[in-house]
């Protein structure tokens, strides 16, 4: 890791179908956007970093969140499904087909793109490799829509052990959904978990 600023030159955020398919503008996983003194880390070894100012506002992608890429093989049908069943809206589409676009859920944005031929969904593969966490104020309420849409859940809404009230879903394609709000304030520590600071 470089003491100094990385070049920013040879970073592209977009991939070759002109749509934001690929990955946000980062430095070490975490979104470049305000002037800053990161902390890196590397095993134990930990050096600063400072990021610069994004000198341009760009309003199809967003900053400081992380932006999920999510594939399906119909995206018309999908992007239809995700309205209906999750409440999603659509922000733009790009493409013929359309081939890409960005919808969002409350603060949550997420990029869709069809699916290439070579590419499988989680439900094609028999399945998943990952989970998506959506913040939403009514979980009940957003559970009964999503069940009465054909929603397949998967775990009913409940409270957790760190303090998160929730349920999880799979979409038409197989992808794995987890709609959460905060119950409680929970340390880590008191379910188990460990807090990074104690491991030093």
């Amino acid at each position: 890791m470089p003491d100094s600023p990385i070049p920013l030159d040879n970073l592209n955020p977009f991939n070759t179908d002109g749509g934001p398919d690929g990955n946000v503008l980062t430095l070490g996983g975490i979104p470049i956007s305000a002037k800053r003194v990161l902390t890196e880390t590397s095993g134990r070894n930990r050096l600063p970093v400072e990021c610069s100012d994004m000198a341009v506002q760009n309003r199809s992608v967003p900053t400081d969140t992380v932006l999920p890429h999510v594939v399906y093989q119909n995206l018309v049908e999908a992007m239809a499904w995700l309205t209906r069943a999750f409440g999603f809206r659509e922000y733009y589409r790009y493409g013929d087909g359309p081939s890409g676009g960005q919808m969002i859920a409350g603060k949550a944005t997420i990029q869709v793109r069809q699916a290439r031929p070579e590419q499988r969904s989680p439900a094609e593969l028999g399945f998943g490799t990952q989970s998506l966490t959506i913040m939403v104020d009514d979980v009940d309420g957003h559970y009964a829509r999503a069940k009465a849409a054909g929603a397949k859940i998967l775990e009913e809404p409940h409270e957790t052990v760190y303090g998160e009230y929730q349920y999880a879903a799979e979409d038409l394609d197989g992808h794995h959904w987890l709609f959460s709000r905060h119950a409680r304030d929970v340390a880590p520590e008191d379910w188990g978990g460990t807090a990074a600071a104690a491991l030093d």
